[in-house]
């Protein structure tokens, strides 16, 4: 397969997409957001099972299991593993399928969409916006004590 034409559209809508990404993901509290990030690098692995490179397809999900587990604690690893993928992305577009058969440009678009949230997960996920709270934490008081009177012997 040969890649196809590329629109404006194929690098602004993923560009778009990875910035609503790490404003939702800012919004996720530790180490939940690590923890989920991980799980959702390890299942895009998969993604390619049926993308055009026959066995070959079975060594990424490999690799990404392996750095999926190494990103449980670790963003480092999580931003590592985006890279690889956008690699494995670049490939697929220039020689195997895409990822949605409907959209000739997704691997592509997966590749800006990666390429784009790696660099956060290398700087330890910061947080850009803050977490709303449902109310206002009330002070917290400390326990008075009340004077008792002594046994007397």
């Amino acid at each position: 397969m040969h890649p196809v034409p590329l629109a404006v559209m194929d690098y602004v809508g993923p560009a778009l997409g990875a910035l609503v990404f790490v404003a939702v993901m800012s919004l996720v509290a530790e180490p939940t957001r690590r923890t989920l990030n991980a799980i959702i690098l390890a299942g895009a692995s998969g993604v390619y099972l049926s993308g055009g490179f026959g066995l070959w397809e079975l060594t990424y999900p490999i690799i990404g299991a392996a750095i999926g587990f190494r990103a449980l604690r670790s963003y480092r690893w999580i931003g590592v593993g985006w890279l690889i993928h956008a690699g494995w992305d670049i490939a697929h577009h220039l020689w195997g399928n895409p990822i949605w058969p409907f959209m000739p440009s997704s691997a592509f678009g997966c590749m800006v969409f990666d390429s784009m949230i790696a660099p956060w997960f290398l700087a330890g996920a910061p947080s850009f916006l803050k977490r709303p709270h449902a109310a206002m934490p009330l002070p917290v008081r400390e326990p008075t004590t009340t004077p008792t009177l002594s046994r007397l012997p």
